[in-house]
Order: structure tokens, then sequence, then C-alpha cells
């Protein structure tokens, strides 16, 4: 009966708040949220408007609305709004402050999470990476220069969400200063620094903090409210409450984890929703709130997707596809999961109370395959080089994400071991122009041996950046190229001319095609015919290793060892008729046919010979 009461003032007092956009508020009760001093208790799912299509926000809301969330939480990620230091942008797909306002039409609540530091699978946790080029600063730290340049960002983020807060007329519910600090450190002088930064930026409201349970203690500040990540078991969530809270509520589980995320090389994720719902219906039984996270992965594109790195694991960079076997696959259709979890919701509504029909799926299409006809090797369509004794990183050329390409000339007629110390993450290694083979930090690659023919011999070493680590302490060891030396035979090599090809789009300054010298990556283009847009899935399974644009739009990477075999093409970047598409093939350059599929292959693994 409590728990039914707590949903009928959630329901009521929502639709009274969203019709009038008046303003209201909410705070922190002994046991629940309160809400204009009523019980309200948060039912919410993450949803990362990056990850989303712009023109399909409103779309996945609904679907939010049809499952029973009352709330959407999500992240503010610094390195779209601040890419270049000084030069802010909120438009298009990072106009937060749109999203929020859309959020607030369809009757949801907003819990932002603003913090520097975001994790999220996400490149460098968010951080921009241009905060690697300013000597000595140190992220997640109290260093002065680090803590000028959040303030000025935050300051930014403020002017644009500030306003939307609940006690300002707007839909923002509570504001999350850090993120999972206490997993990272324990300097309580930093965490309270953020929250004087917060309040400096217009955040008013409620403020609070999240870390998994064994970490709530570290990552705590005194003052706000503790949420716990990663456990469902309400008695353990109480009691961790009320240990950091003056033995007080109200009880938020701000990350519940109903699946996991991909990598490459490995299995994709699943969980069944069998294994949740119980746990679910305990917990909403109990009163607790709680953020499912994901409700919605979607897709991480533009080079955004992070890493994992510890000492005992390897390298880990993530897969575009963000489906994160959440309730919402990465079209935005409705899953299982999402049925089981709306079952479970719909018992704990109020007597008369009824949850909005689930939208119908979105219809998907197959595209026969086609050829592409236009190709340029990247080797013969070089950009102005950058020449320096000694190999210089991404950062030391303020290239922030894509590849670089590093040439230099050795004398040969001899055989040695070529070594790169430290490479961040994938080398590509040419004599000649021809591919004499790859190295890979996921394996622990970094030298080959090399049999130069006689004469001087040209070698080039093509260098992806696979994605900054996003957890742990090697956020500040982060930087992407060649990071530190090469040699061959024992002798250090010098005299590096550099070629950026950081693709911000997949347009280049070439005008005629032209054909490899030997069998280095290519850019190649084409298009394809469609009678109705609808959502699709390029088939890369028989490519090798790259990036897909369709429209103007980076669809994300394709990696044939899978597990993701596909990238989802979104009905809103498509158009009936010609589809312009442009593919940026790394290893297998005489690969020139796509097709399409009507549905997403993200489970198959390949063992892909390339050497």
């Amino acid at each position: 009966m409590k728990t039914r009461l707590v949903w009928l003032a959630a329901i009521c007092l929502s639709l009274s708040a969203f019709g009038q956009q008046a303003k209201h508020s909410f705070k922190l009760g002994d046991d629940h949220f309160l809400l204009d001093e009523k019980p309200f208790q948060i039912i919410s799912g993450e949803l990362h408007y990056p990850r989303v299509p712009k023109e399909a926000w409103r779309a996945r809301m609904k679907m939010a609305k049809a499952m029973g969330l009352n709330t959407i939480g999500t992240y503010v990620f610094w390195n779209l709004h601040e890419p270049q230091k000084g030069k802010f942008d909120f438009s298009g797909n990072n106009n937060i402050a749109e999203f929020v306002k859309i959020a607030q039409q369809e009757g949801l609540w907003v819990i932002l999470r603003p913090s520097p530091y975001v994790c999220a699978e996400w490149e460098f946790g968010g951080y921009p990476y241009w905060l690697q080029t300013e000597k000595g600063l140190v992220v997640r730290s109290t260093e002065k220069q680090y803590l000028e340049e959040y303030r000025k960002y935050i300051l930014e983020v403020g002017k644009q969400l500030a306003p939307l807060q609940i006690n300002h007329g707007g839909n923002i519910i509570m504001v999350q200063v850090e993120n999972e600090y206490g997993s990272y450190a324990a300097d309580k002088n930093y965490l309270d620094i953020n929250r004087k930064m917060f309040i400096e930026a217009g955040f008013d409201g409620l403020l609070y903090t999240c870390d998994p349970a064994a970490d709530v203690k570290d990552g705590h500040l005194d003052g706000l409210l503790p949420a716990v990540n990663g456990i469902d078991n309400p008695a353990k969530i109480r009691q961790l409450v009320n240990e950091n809270h003056n033995g007080k509520g109200p009880y938020f589980i701000a990350e519940w984890y109903p699946a996991w995320f991909d990598w490459w090389g490995t299995a994709h994720h699943t969980v069944p929703a069998v294994q949740y719902t119980k746990k679910l219906d305990s917990v909403l039984a109990a009163g607790i709130s709680i953020n499912m996270y994901m409700f919605h992965g979607g897709t991480t594109r533009d080079f955004m997707n992070g890493a994992n790195y510890k000492d005992i694991s390897p390298y880990e960079p993530q897969t575009s596809s963000y489906d994160y076997d959440a309730p919402l696959n990465e079209a935005g259709n409705v899953t299982e999961k999402f049925k089981a979890f709306r079952s479970v919701i719909e018992k704990h509504l109020p007597a008369g109370q009824s949850l909005p029909p689930i939208p119908a799926a979105k219809p998907s299409i197959a595209i026969a395959p086609f050829k592409l006809n236009s190709k340029v090797a990247l080797f013969n369509a070089l950009p102005k080089a950058v020449k320096n004794t000694n190999p210089l990183t991404f950062e030391d050329l303020k290239q922030n994400y894509g590849y670089v390409l590093y040439r230099t000339t050795l004398k040969g007629g001899k055989k040695g071991e070529l070594q790169l110390k430290q490479l961040r993450d994938y080398a590509l290694v040419f004599i000649n122009q021809k591919r004499a083979g790859i190295l890979d930090r996921r394996l622990n690659q970094n030298s080959l041996t090399l049999d130069l023919p006689a004469g001087d011999v040209q070698l080039d070493i093509f260098v992806e950046n696979m994605g900054r680590v996003n957890f742990g302490k090697y956020l500040l060891e982060n930087k992407k190229g060649i990071t530190e030396q090469v040699t061959f035979a024992g002798a250090e090599v010098k005299n590096w001319l550099m070629y950026g090809f950081p693709f911000s789009s997949d347009r280049m300054a070439i005008t005629t095609p032209s054909k490899a010298k030997g069998n280095g990556p290519t850019l190649q283009k084409g298009s394809f015919q469609i009678s109705t847009a609808a959502d699709t899935y390029l088939d890369m399974s028989d490519w090798g290793k790259g990036v897909v644009w369709v429209n103007g739009h980076n669809l994300g990477k394709y990696w044939a060892i899978g597990p993701q075999q596909t990238l989802y093409v979104p009905q809103e970047w498509l158009k009936k008729g010609k589809n312009d598409i442009t593919v940026l093939e790394l290893i297998k350059p005489d690969q020139h046919i796509l097709k399409a599929i009507g549905q997403p292959i993200l489970n198959t693994l390949k063992k892909l010979n390339v050497n």
C-alpha cells in the first residue's frame, strides 16, 4: 500500500508539474525523496544523448514512458562540448538542453550527471584529449591547471542546464557530483571543490554522489546523498546509505546493471531478464529508487569509444555498438527484457493506473550488394608533414582522434627486430609501401622481425588510436601514437615525417581517385539507392577494419574479429533515393562490395589472418 501511494503521488505530481511547468521542490526525506513534500520513487533509466540521433530522442523517451520509467539519467560529456580548448559546442547532437526539454515535454524527470569524469565506456572517460597537452595537468585532482579548465567547462554547462532544474521550472531533479570517485581516490577536499564549482555554476538543487558498494565511504561527501551502484539487495542498500548519511535515506541505486558492454575480440555480453526481474520487484516493493544502466545504450560513434586497461588484463577497446543487452536494443526497439521489466513495474502501479501502449517496432530493410566506385590510397594523398627527430604523439601533433602515419628511411640490406616502445594502440607496418606486419596492443605486440632489401628503404608505420582508457589509474597515461621510441636492430630510429588523419569527417581534399602502389589503407566512396528510408545494418563481416560514414554521419568502427559484425544505420540519417557512403578500410584494400541486412550481428567472433 505504501509503494502504491508513492507511485500515485509521483504520477499525479508529474502530470501537474509538466502541465504547468511551474517551480517545484525536490528534496530528501528520511526514507523517500520528496516532490513538493510528497513521497516520490524514482524509476529511471540511463539514456545518453550523443549515442542516439537527435531526431530520435523523443521516440526513445516515449519508449521509456511505455516501460514505466518516470525519469531518465544522462552524463554530460566534456570532450563533446569542448573538443578544443576554449571552443564550446552545444549544437546539433550536442544540444543537451534540447534533450532535457524534450524529456520534460514527454513527462519525464531528468537526473543530470555533468561530472568532469563520466567513465561510460567513453573516450578518456569524457575528458577532452587536449588536457594532456597542458604540461603538469593532472585530471581528477586539485592540480591548479586542471581545476581552472574544469571550472571554465562547468560554468558553460551551467549556462545551458542550471535554468532547467526543477526549482527553476524545469525537470532536472538531481545533479551528480563527480562519478564513482571512491573507486579512484579518497580526497574529500577535491570532492568539496567539485561541489562548490557546481553551486557556482548555478546547480543549486539536490546534489548527490554515487559509488560501488565497496567505495561509498571514500567517494561520499558529507552533506550529500550517497547513492549506491551495482547492488540491488534492499537491506544492504539501506545499511550502506544509513552508515554514510546519518542513519537516514532516501535510498537510491544510481547504476543498476541489467547487462554489460562489449569490447573487441570478446563474446557479446547478454544476461537473461529472468535473472533480474525478481531483484527489480524487490527493490520497487521496498520503495527504493533506481536508475537502470543502461535503459538504452545506442551506438558510440565519432571515435568516442573508450577502453579498459588494468595491470592484470590486456588493453580492451570497446565496440561501437553499445547495445548493452539493454531493455531497448541498439536501434531503440523493445526486447524481451523491456517487456519483463515493464510487467514488474506495472505490478507496483496504484489501482486504476496503467502504462501507455508500447510503440510499434521500427521497420528495417536490407540493401542488395553494391560496389564502391571510387578509391583513394591514403599513401598517395598525404596531408602536410610534421618533421621531428623523434616520433611525436597525437597530443604533440594537436590531433585528437583517428590515425597518424609515421614515415622515415632506413638503410637496407639487413635483418633485425623493429620495436615500438609503448605503442598505442594498433600499427600497420610497411616496407616500401608493402605491408610487413601488424602490431596490436591488445595482444601485447610491440615488435616484429624485418628483412630489409638493399638500398634505402621507406618505413611507414600507420597508427590507430583505438580509444583512450576510461577507467582506473591509467587515465593519467593516455597519450596516443608512438609514445616513446622506435628501434631497429637495436639502434634508435630517428628523423620522422608525420601525417595526421583525424578523419573528423569523411571528406578529404582529393579530387581524383588514385591507385595504390602497395596494400596500404584506402578511402572508398560510392552510393546506394533505397525506395524507403528505414533502419538497416551494414554487413562488414567480409571487410577487415575501419570506419564507415553514410551521408556524412560517422557510423562507428568495424573490425572483423567481432563480436560486432554490423554497423547500425539509423533511418533518421537515410533518405529516399541516393545515399552516399564512405569506407576507410585499413587491411583489406581490395574489398569493394557492400550490402546491408535487416538485423544486427553482434555475437560473432572470427580469426582474421592478414599478416
